[in-house]
């Protein structure tokens, strides 16, 4: 993932868990080694993402124990050079909260600014100044937008891929990272 213009974003490994319907699935075990420049973590809980040709974002669906369970970056459509997937990070995310927050939680907030299970787009101001920083053109700020709200209302009804489609695949990353 890179930000526009080039600019170095987040790197990690992962593995790619198969297709269906809704496109391609790639995993990542808790333990993920995740960095970008200034920051690096290892990942608590065991993800997949979901790559959907030509939709300008990437779905990360969370396993059960952090502070989110859905968390889909607002990116340009993701491209395959080889066997790295590659996007430009578009700043807004779409997060949904689980039904019940984990007691000890680590988030980007200290107070969640929704309630359990709410829906909320993240990161509208980095996109406002990005757009006049980095040059972001005209028909991509349109396109984020409109991929933004689409997913906001397409999770808030629970339509596929968000409607627990993605469970069998968790549970393909769980029994590969148990072997």
């Amino acid at each position: 993932m890179t930000k526009w213009g080039d600019r170095p974003h987040w790197q990690f490994a992962g593995l790619y868990l198969g297709a269906d319907e809704h496109g391609e699935w790639l995993g990542f075990p808790a333990g993920t080694h995740n960095q970008r420049p200034g920051h690096e973590f290892h990942s608590q809980v065991g993800a997949i993402t979901l790559v959907q040709a030509d939709r300008w974002h990437l779905p990360t669906f969370q396993a059960p124990g952090i502070w989110c369970d859905l968390y889909i970056d607002v990116t340009t459509p993701a491209t395959w050079d080889g066997d790295v997937l590659r996007a430009i990070d578009l700043d807004l995310d779409v997060i949904r909260l689980p039904d019940q927050l984990p007691p000890v939680h680590t988030a980007p907030w200290d107070t969640p600014p929704v309630g359990p299970g709410e829906v909320f787009v993240d990161d509208e101001d980095e996109f406002a100044e990005h757009q006049v920083a980095f040059g972001y053109p005209p028909e991509v700020i349109g396109a984020a937008q409109a991929s933004c709200d689409e997913l906001v209302s397409a999770v808030r009804a629970g339509l596929p891929p968000y409607d627990g489609s993605h469970a069998r695949w968790l549970a393909e990353l769980s029994r590969l990272a148990a072997s």
